[in-house]
């Protein structure tokens, strides 16, 4: 049996062009003289050996991208074919457009996430590596090389489907800081199993299922505090979603991304997230979902014009409901985006106070909640306290903190823990008994629950 190759990424991508090593070798050349590099010419053993792990020195490696795009009519980087000082493409969030590649590559992150355990092991994509970085994710169309088809069968795809199902619910519920290290144990059972082959009748299935539980283990790892990481599970999930034939499912996971980039505060990397979004959404749902979210990132800047522009949108789409919902968007609800309004108009207020009340949107907010979706109703319940300090009603507010309080502690989540700075910030002006005894409880349980952790 033959060895297995040291690069598989080019092995793959050779195979996928159809050609001859010695052919491949001959385009190299080819390209070298068109570039005004005369010294380049490798044969069919040079190939071998970059196949078998050898490095080709500059410019060689953007020779050989050229060469495979042009062949299979798709645009790759050296990274896309291994050939970077990582091997494997883990420090980035690129995916090569190739099945059996893309899930080696998740497989890495994986690895790297679960035996590493090293939060500063990779880096956060930001500005514009981020935002092409998700277009061609949410515009790409993936290839299949290999044949294999014994990965998966109708009763894993079902267990699949299950366990992702009961994950999104308990982290709903509770947070995902106790689930987290086993989603991703169950995301790479997955990657292993994509790698062995899919059935062509399970494929929608499969790559659906496996797009909410990349999505899931984003958010949980983002909400763990490990973003870069999150960000990585997160262009798996998009890639996924594209696989399943479910663009607008991408689309939902794109939003996450803009979430994440509001929490760390880059708006302006959200907002071109949102544009790729925008750009790309067709159903009622997650083009209210892009509406309600982008106008809370022009809020945060200060627009209050190109918020209420865009959460007006969101206002119509709601109202006029939002037919057939699919599972993994049905977050999104009224309940939810009067949240977006509640922070919109917390951001808005410490501006300009005409705006109207954030304790009113937070309020209806909480009003509107299906059960189940205990830690956002606990972020509510956070938020609306710290609106009511900041509206000069401390008694009222310390009434909502306890309350916010008492649920927090019963729940595992940094998001969480950072809306109780907030609510420290807005009680800061009052020196009561009553403001102290919020603050000391809110110090509290935001010292057990950290919100920085390195990425």
């Amino acid at each position: 049996m033959p060895s297995r190759p040291s690069n598989p990424h080019l092995a793959l991508w050779v195979a996928a062009t159809g050609l001859s090593h010695g052919e491949i070798a001959r385009r190299i050349a080819a390209e070298a003289i068109r570039q005004g590099h005369r010294q380049i010419a490798p044969d069919a053993t040079r190939v071998r050996r970059w196949i078998d792990g050898e490095r080709p020195r500059p410019p060689v490696p953007s020779l050989l991208a050229a060469a495979i795009s042009d062949a299979i009519g798709q645009t790759l980087t050296p990274g896309d074919l291994g050939l970077t000082a990582q091997g494997l493409t883990l420090d980035s969030i690129q995916l090569p457009l190739l099945t059996e590649a893309a899930a080696q590559t998740l497989a890495g992150w994986t690895q790297m996430d679960l035996f590493i355990d090293r939060r500063d092991a990779l880096r956060l994509a930001l500005g514009a590596p981020l935002i092409v970085a998700a277009e061609r994710m949410l515009s790409g169309a993936a290839r299949r090389l290999g044949p294999g088809t014994k990965g998966f069968d109708a009763d894993t795809t079902t267990a699949l489907e299950e366990v992702t199902a009961f994950f999104t619910k308990s982290d709903a519920s509770k947070g995902g800081g106790l689930y987290r290290k086993a989603i991703v144990a169950q995301l790479a059972e997955v990657a292993g199993r994509i790698e062995d082959g899919v059935p062509p009748s399970l494929k929608a299935r499969v790559f659906a299922a496996t797009a909410d539980l990349a999505a899931l283990a984003g958010w949980v790892s983002h909400d763990c505090g490990r973003y870069a990481t999150a960000q990585r599970y997160w262009s798996y999930g998009i890639y996924a979603a594209s696989e399943a034939g479910q663009p607008d499912r991408g689309v939902e996971i794109v939003t996450r991304m803009s979430h994440q980039m509001i929490y760390l505060g880059h708006p302006g990397d959200a907002l071109g997230l949102l544009g790729v979004a925008a750009a790309k959404a067709t159903l009622p749902a997650t083009k209210a979902l892009v509406a309600s979210q982008t106008g809370r990132v022009h809020a945060a800047l200060g627009d209050g014009h190109s918020a209420e522009h865009h959460l007006g949108q969101a206002d119509e789409l709601v109202a006029d409901g939002l037919s057939d919902v699919p599972a993994w968007v049905d977050y999104f609800d009224a309940a939810e985006h009067a949240g977006a309004r509640a922070v919109s108009a917390r951001d808005l207020n410490s501006i300009d106070d005409r705006s109207r009340r954030a304790s009113v949107h937070f309020t209806d907010a909480l009003a509107l909640r299906k059960p189940g979706f205990d830690r956002v109703r606990v972020m509510d319940r956070v938020g609306l306290a710290a609106a009511l300090f900041y509206e000069g009603e401390p008694e009222h507010a310390a009434q909502a903190a306890h309350q916010a309080l008492d649920e927090a502690a019963r729940v595992n989540s940094t998001l969480v823990a950072s809306r109780l700075n907030t609510l420290l910030d807005a009680a800061r002006p009052y020196k009561t008994a009553t403001a102290d005894g919020v603050r000391t409880r809110a110090a509290d349980l935001a010292a057990v629950r950290p919100t920085t952790v390195a990425a």
